[in-house]
């Protein structure tokens, strides 16, 4: 069982604190849309690793060669320090196999927004490298982090801002991974119940959520 604590988009004003501490996550999970000094905070504070992706008002942080391959890890920018941009690759962290694609659909002009067909090209890079890992590993994809919810997972059709991604979707089926976690979709107070698809728990974590898996 690994203990996993899950931000996205609002800043958790009680983890400023004891409270932190008390939570002992073992990995931190960031899925966009906050600021740099928060996140620093926070891996300065727990010590452990911390992966993130971009959301659709983060700079542009994408590898510089993403078209080419997924593994590649020089940022166009810099992020937040002590932290792991995991956006387009597959890491390996506490002892989990985790995919990362950050971005919501594009509606403005602006980074780390993208069209349909162009997150299912990005997905199939993750797709084939998340295969390659198992081949040689031996293990499951354990989490899949995104940005954006899966198609169905966020607004309706008129919010095209926050509308999901159809190819989350592919991902659940072809991967089969134990969770998704997402934000991007502020629930304003409104429970947000984890919801399962096959095998695959997914959880939007606006601001914060510990989970066990």
């Amino acid at each position: 069982m690994t203990r996993i604590l899950a931000v996205a988009d609002e800043v958790d004003e009680g983890l400023y604190g004891d409270k932190l501490m008390r939570l002992k996550p073992e990995i931190v999970l960031s899925c966009g849309d906050l600021p740099s000094d928060y996140l620093e905070y926070i891996v300065s504070r727990l010590n452990v690793p911390l992966l993130y992706v971009p959301g659709n008002h983060d700079p542009d942080l994408r590898p510089v060669d993403e078209t080419w391959s997924p593994l590649r890890a020089e940022p166009l920018g810099k992020g937040p320090q002590g932290c792991v941009n995991v956006d387009g690759r597959v890491e390996e962290a506490a002892g989990l196999r985790i995919a990362g694609l950050g971005g919501s659909m594009r509606y403005r002009p602006g980074p780390n927004q993208y069209s349909q067909a162009e997150m299912r090209w990005r997905a199939l890079r993750i797709e084939m490298v998340a295969r390659l890992r198992r081949r040689r590993g031996g293990r499951r994809l354990d989490v899949l982090l995104t940005h954006a919810p899966p198609e169905g997972f966020g607004a309706k059709e008129n919010d095209l801002a926050h509308r999901g991604f159809n190819a989350f979707n592919r991902l659940i089926t072809k991967l089969a991974p134990r969770l998704l976690v997402h934000g991007h979709v502020h629930p304003y107070g409104a429970a947000q119940p984890p919801r399962k698809v096959g095998t695959t728990l997914i959880i939007n974590v606006v601001p914060s959520r510990m989970i066990e898996i």
